[in-house]
């Protein structure tokens, strides 16, 4: 038993979330919000409790979710990105960057409006 602990402690020291960028989407009126992560799963949750209960950073997303209801809304990952095969390496906030400003580039190519920055 002590052995099998040990097995699964180290498994999930291990274990890499997946990272990359998810968008946010109003299904009304072509707005979106995206974000980098280096943990989609645990951010995107996070970000959903953030808006259901009323204190998302972005006040211009919040204001609409609040008003349209979360069905009205899509949230999907657009891209995961790849863990360097360097095991020593733990920060990809730069990739991370470069991947927002891609899909910033696309989107807005597509006719995409981003919810403005909120100044806090």
């Amino acid at each position: 038993m002590d052995q099998r602990k040990k097995e699964l402690k180290e498994w999930y020291k291990n274990m890499k979330p997946d990272m990359g960028i998810f968008i946010i989407k109003n299904n009304f009126n072509n707005k979106c919000y995206i974000e980098v992560t280096q943990d989609l799963k645990g951010t995107i949750n996070s970000t959903k409790f953030q808006l259901n209960f009323g204190n998302h950073p972005n006040r211009e997303l919040q204001k609409e979710w609040k008003e349209k209801g979360e069905s009205n809304f899509t949230i999907e990952i657009l891209e995961i990105l790849e863990y360097n095969k360097d095991e020593t390496k733990t920060d990809y906030s730069g990739e991370l960057n470069i991947l927002k400003l891609l899909w910033e580039e696309r989107l807005s190519q597509k006719g995409m409006v981003f919810y403005k920055k909120s100044l806090k």
